[in-house]
C-alpha cells in the first residue's frame, strides 16, 4: 500500500465535524452531539412526530429558494461566474474566552494572512470580497486601506462581534447589531455595504426581514442551491438575489483553527475545490470559495490556494467578480 494511499485511508476513517465560522470558548471543536441537537432558537416552533403537513410548511417557511437565477451567459459571454470570498474573522472567533494564545491565532489572520491574501489577489489581477465582523476592523483599521486599495474589492458585513443572530434575545437586539454593523462599515468604507454573510451562518426567524429591510442587494449565507437564485419569504419572491455557499467550497471544515480539521492536507483541498469547480463551469454557473485568512493564509495553504486561481484562470471564459458585481448583474438580467 502506498503512502498516499495510507493517507486517504486514514482521513476518510475520520470523523468529520462540518462547521463553518463558529463562535469558539477554546480552541477545541465541537463534539457532534453539540452540532447534531442546536438548543431551540428564539421564536423557532419545532417539528415534532406530531406536526400536521401545515405546521411542517409553515416551520420552514420564513425562508425558501426561489427562481435560479443563472443567466443564459455572464458578462462578456463568459459560461461560469468565481467568487472569491473570505470571511475576516480573525480575534472575533474567541469573543467567550479571549485567552492570549487562542486570540494570537487569530490576530495571525490580521498580521499575516489578509496581506498575503491581497498579494495573491495583486499578482493575480482578480477581485475578492471580504465579509468582515466590525470588531475585526475595530482592532485592525489598517486592513480596510489594504483590502479596497486596488478598487477591486469588496468588503461586506459580517456581524458585530461574530454574534450568533439565533442566539439574541429577540428581533429588536438584532436589527440594533445589524444596522450597528452596517453603520460602522460604511463609516470605515466610505460606501455603504450590499452584500451581507450571516457570521455563523445563522438565521433567526427574524433575520431575512431584517436583511430586507436593510435594502441589502445580496446575501451569502444559505445553501439551498449551487446556483444563484432568489429568495422567498413566507411563499412571497423578496428580491433578495442569494449567492449560495456550501462547507465543500469551504477551508474551515478542512484545515480547522489549527489543522484539527477533516483533511488537514493543502494537497487534497486543493482537489476538493478544483473539482467543485470544474463542475460549476461544466454546469456555466457560480463557484463561490469561502476561506478564512486566519485558516487560509498559512504558508503551505495560500500556495495551493494561489494554484487553485491559476488553474481556474487557464479555462475560458471564467469571470471572476465581487458578489457586489455578481449580484447587480443578476439583478438587471432576471429579477426583472
Amino acid at each position: 500500500m502506498s503512502a498516499g494511499t495510507r493517507l486517504w485511508k486514514l482521513l476518510l476513517a475520520m470523523p468529520v465535524v462540518l462547521t463553518g465560522c463558529r463562535v469558539d470558548s477554546g480552541m477545541q471543536a465541537p463534539s457532534a452531539q453539540a452540532v447534531s441537537q442546536p438548543s431551540q432558537a428564539s421564536g423557532v416552533r419545532p417539528i415534532s412526530v406530531d406536526s400536521t403537513e401545515e405546521q411542517i410548511k409553515q416551520a420552514v417557511a420564513s425562508v425558501r429558494s426561489g427562481k435560479k437565477l443563472t443567466p443564459k451567459a455572464w458578462p462578456n459571454g463568459a459560461r461560469v461566474a468565481v467568487c472569491l470570498s473570505f470571511d475576516v474573522d480573525n480575534e472575533s472567533l474567541q469573543i467567550a474566552n479571549p485567552l492570549p494564545v487562542p486570540v494570537s491565532g487569530g490576530e495571525y489572520g490580521a498580521t499575516t494572512s489578509v496581506p498575503r491574501i491581497l498579494d495573491v489577489l495583486d499578482r493575480q489581477k482578480i477581485p475578492a470580497t471580504f465579509f468582515m465582523p466590525a470588531m475585526s476592523i475595530v482592532l485592525h483599521p489598517e486592513m480596510v486601506a489594504a483590502i479596497l486599495k486596488t478598487n477591486r474589492n469588496e468588503i461586506g458585513v459580517h456581524g458585530w462581534v461574530h454574534e450568533v443572530w439565533p442566539d439574541l434575545k429577540d428581533a429588536t437586539e438584532e436589527e440594533r447589531l445589524l444596522n450597528q454593523s452596517i453603520n460602522y462599515l460604511a463609516k470605515a468604507t466610505g460606501k455603504r455595504p450590499v452584500g451581507i454573510r450571516a457570521p455563523n451562518s445563522g438565521f433567526s426567524p427574524y433575520t431575512i426581514g431584517l436583511i430586507r429591510k436593510a435594502g441589502f442587494l445580496y446575501d451569502s449565507s444559505l445553501l439551498a442551491m449551487d446556483e444563484p437564485y432568489e429568495v422567498v419569504s413566507n411563499g412571497q419572491p423578496t428580491g433578495l438575489v442569494e449567492l449560495p455557499i456550501n462547507q465543500i467550497a469551504n477551508d474551515y471544515p478542512y484545515y480547522g483553527e489549527d489543522a484539527d480539521g477533516a483533511i488537514p492536507s493543502p494537497e487534497a483541498v486543493f482537489q476538493i475545490f478544483k473539482a467543485e469547480f470544474d463542475m460549476a463551469y461544466q454546469e456555466r454557473t457560480l463557484f463561490v470559495l469561502t476561506q478564512h485568512p486566519h485558516v487560509s493564509g498559512h504558508r503551505s495553504r495560500i500556495v495551493e490556494l494561489e494554484r487553485l486561481i491559476a488553474y481556474m484562470k487557464s479555462k475560458p471564459g471564467v469571470w471572476f467578480a465581487t458578489m457586489e458585481q455578481a449580484a447587480s448583474y443578476l439583478r438587471t438580467t432576471d429579477l426583472r
